[in-house]
């Protein structure tokens, strides 16, 4: 591997990285340029890593499966704690692995934070134990986000002002930070560390359709979703009775689905607000990916195809 000269210089060299927001084609690409460059895919969504939620969050089928080496799947249980720099050192651990074996990783998802693990480097955290863990969150179960925000405000009131008074996950994550190594999260972030791919020689990607086709494949693949056992897989995930703040509890579709299941909405409803919210996501990352990327990718306007695949 390459030695870092500078901040974009990663030890990983020659990756490709797939990013873009959902329903953008992403997985389609990644399988294409697996097959044309002898190319492992690892996942680069927050969602997909979690078991449980296979059709909610388009997760890759049996026959691409079977088609390609896929890394990082459905592997996570949803009630443990998984964070970006678990995810990265997971990542890490893959890819090099590929590397050796004489593959090439494809990294493709639609996780802002995780490409920007990948390309800048992550910020140290330290270790927290699980009784501090575990404290903070039964307070906020208790006592709501907007109680431990203004305890915050008391004890790091820079960084609380950074933080919306409703974000219970990020405000139990600054004190609990905070409790654990007597320094504020802010000066654990501007520790950040070495990145992992060189974008010198990687080959970066975003894809960026026109809106009107990217809501024309959101609503198509809602249905699909719902015909396919999202149902049954929202109920099985709200079995597990996890704090309403855990990451998989997030999934789009689980609270819609949860709400049908109970008899609080129809199918047709459920439906709606499901494509309504996966839209409104999907603007969200888009608007991200096109800020917040650096010059180095290039962005595709349109539904990749495999003649297309050629070129990229």
């Amino acid at each position: 591997m390459g030695e870092k000269t500078g901040p974009e210089r990663g030890r990983l060299r020659n990756a490709i990285l797939i990013a873009g927001p959902t329903a953008s084609g992403k997985s389609a690409l990644a399988l294409e340029l697996a097959r044309r460059h002898d190319g492992a895919i690892v996942n680069a969504d927050s969602m997909q890593v979690y078991a449980v939620l296979r059709v909610l969050t388009a997760r890759p089928g049996e026959a691409d499966l079977a088609a390609a080496p896929h890394h990082l799947y459905g592997h996570v249980d949803p009630a443990a704690d998984y964070s970006a720099g678990a995810w990265l050192r997971e990542a890490e651990r893959v890819a090099e692995a590929v590397e050796r074996s004489g593959g090439r990783p494809i990294f493709v998802g639609g996780t802002g934070l995780y490409f920007r693990a990948l390309t800048e480097g992550l910020s140290a955290m330290p270790e927290i134990p699980r009784a501090v863990r575990e404290r903070w969150r039964s307070r906020l179960r208790e006592e709501g986000a907007s109680a431990l925000h203004a305890q915050l405000l008391r004890r790091d009131p820079a960084v609380a002002a950074r933080l919306d008074p409703s974000d219970g996950q990020r405000i139990v994550r600054a004190l609990e930070v905070l409790e654990a190594s007597g320094e504020s999260i802010s000066a654990w972030q501007a520790r950040r560390g070495a990145p992992l791919v060189d974008m010198a020689s990687a080959r970066a990607l975003v894809l960026a359709p026109p809106r009107e086709v990217l809501v024309e494949r959101i609503d198509r693949r809602v249905e699909a979703m719902l015909s396919e056992g999202a149902p049954a897989e929202a109920e099985a995930l709200l079995s597990l009775r996890l704090s309403a703040a855990a990451p998989a509890m997030k999934a789009i579709g689980v609270r819609e689905l949860g709400d049908l299941a109970a008899g609080r909405v129809s199918r047709e409803a459920a439906a709606e607000r499901i494509k309504i919210a996966t839209r409104q996501y999907s603007k969200r990352q888009a608007t991200w990916f096109r800020h917040q990327l650096g010059p180095g990718w290039k962005v595709l306007g349109g539904i990749p195809d495999a003649r297309s695949a050629a070129s990229y």
